[in-house]
């Protein structure tokens, strides 16, 4: 009887692991579908707040959007933006810009609107900083 209740809770903590996976916010299930989508940001739409970068743990790996990531590619992840959406990034505190395609879902930290691929970050001087506030534009 122990035993099988020790079972039965393995199982049922295994499950709640994934489905609070799969609930998180820009989660993907089956990209290839989201990717083949028509929609179209509104160009002209502006965001802004904090920008940081990712690359190198995740270069070579399949993103939301079904495309293999390569952290020298101009691209950025955002968490509800349509894959291939456009968007001419601009760090407030020194004016430096980058235009990057979106290719994948997130950033997954609080307060944190883009994560740009490692070469967009580095156009822009995030290397030295980490995240610095943006404002993103729709272009295309």
């Amino acid at each position: 009887m122990r035993g099988l209740l020790v079972v039965a809770l393995l199982v049922l903590g295994g499950c709640a692991g994934k489905a609070s996976i799969s609930a998180r916010k820009g989660y993907v299930r089956n990209p290839e579908k989201h990717y083949a989508s028509n929609e179209k940001a509104e160009i002209g739409m502006k965001i802004s707040g904090e920008a940081s970068y990712y690359g190198p743990g995740f270069d070579g790996k399949k993103t939301a959007s079904g495309e293999i990531f390569d952290q020298d590619d101009m691209t950025c992840a955002h968490k509800s933006l349509p894959f291939g959406t456009k968007l001419k990034v601009v760090r407030k505190d020194n004016g430096k810009s980058v235009v990057v395609r979106v290719n994948d879902r997130g950033p997954y930290v609080d307060g944190r609107i883009l994560d740009l691929s490692a070469a967009a970050g580095k156009k822009i001087g995030l290397d030295k900083v980490g995240h610095a506030e943006v404002v993103a534009t729709v272009i295309e």
